[in-house]
């Protein structure tokens, strides 16, 4: 395929983005989602938006949730054929995929509803895998770290282990798929992605005084952030950290992690959104559609927040400090 095919491909994809960023749910829906009275006044909020369809119901709401991302990704796999591009957004269900595995390989029954689907890996394939301990048929990023995870987690049943493990190579995983795409805005999430996330690992070992040895397995390496200069400021407590963050590109986080962890958690995917809001007004190259998947990917996950809080009767305060921005 001819790099003038693929440039003219995606002009026509970014046009079709932009019909499809009309259906994205704007700040005055999430209000109103805020504000409905329970689940089922959400879902209907939501159906009336033609999220769904006609079997998504009040009593499945993640029935609901799930027939959007795939109807996200199959808008996306029309639009992009090559399918590879998109990885750095799919790798993340493959290695969730496979804590899933992990676990279900100890239990008496299989449980197929807990795989995620829009993954590289078809997930029966790493079913598959760790029940045979045929680690050598996964892809190489994945072989070593599911061959520890899985030995880790039946040697000593520490699932926070097993997990430490896994999102450590999801993580590097992400960061290398994103220096090989080749595109700047792919390259930038990312990049994003990791030192978010080490943030947020190093907060949290802070506030629970985890150790050098927890920090050094959970922490993974990126240009923005310096690991061994936030290890040692985690070690310290929160006033390090900030004080570590405020010669950094995410000084902004500060303010953040001294109001509540509700607000630092969703510090990080709402850094993501404000930096992609520029793709609003680009109409060449993969910019817009990968700031589309993540503009989806985040109301998702903010429907999925106020779902979960209206179910246990959280008040509107609470959950609007979690709720994420949107990208419109």
């Amino acid at each position: 395929m001819t790099g003038a095919y693929i440039d003219k491909n995606y002009v026509y994809a970014v046009a079709r983005i932009r019909g499809a960023e009309l259906k994205l749910l704007n700040q005055s829906v999430m209000d109103q989602l805020i504000a409905a009275k329970d689940v089922a006044e959400c879902v209907q909020i939501l159906s009336e938006k033609g999220w769904g369809d006609e079997n998504s119901s009040a009593a499945a709401p993640e029935e609901m949730l799930a027939k959007e991302r795939e109807k996200m990704w199959e808008l996306i796999d029309e639009l992009v054929p090559e399918k590879t591009i998109f990885d750095v957004f799919r790798l993340s269900a493959d290695y969730n995929n496979l804590k899933a595995a992990i676990k279900e390989s100890t239990m008496e029954y299989d449980y197929p509803g807990i795989y995620i689907s829009e993954s590289t890996i078809d997930p029966e394939g790493i079913r598959k895998a760790i029940r045979e301990r045929s680690y050598g048929d996964l892809p190489d990023s994945m072989k070593e770290p599911a061959q520890a995870a899985h030995e880790a987690f039946l040697h000593t049943g520490d699932g926070q282990l097993c997990d430490i493990i896994i999102d450590r190579a999801c993580l590097e995983a992400v960061r290398e798929a994103g220096r090989k795409s080749g595109d700047e805005f792919l390259d930038m999430y990312a990049e994003l992605t990791v030192a978010s996330a080490d943030i947020k690992i190093a907060v949290r070992a802070a506030a629970t005084g985890k150790d050098r040895e927890f920090l050094q397995k959970a922490l993974c390496p990126c240009d923005t952030v310096e690991i061994n200069a936030l290890t040692n400021a985690a070690l310290q407590g929160e006033e390090a950290i900030c004080s570590y963050l405020s010669t950094t590109d995410y000084v902004d986080a500060v303010e953040e992690v001294k109001k509540s962890p509700a607000a630092f958690e969703r510090w990080g995917d709402n850094l993501v959104i404000r930096r992609m809001k520029p793709q609003l007004y680009n109409a060449f190259g993969l910019g817009p559609i990968a700031a589309y998947i993540l503009a989806r990917e985040n109301e998702i996950k903010s429907v999925r927040i106020i779902l979960l809080a209206k179910e246990n009767g959280f008040p509107e305060d609470v959950i609007r400090e979690r709720v994420r921005e949107t990208y419109v």
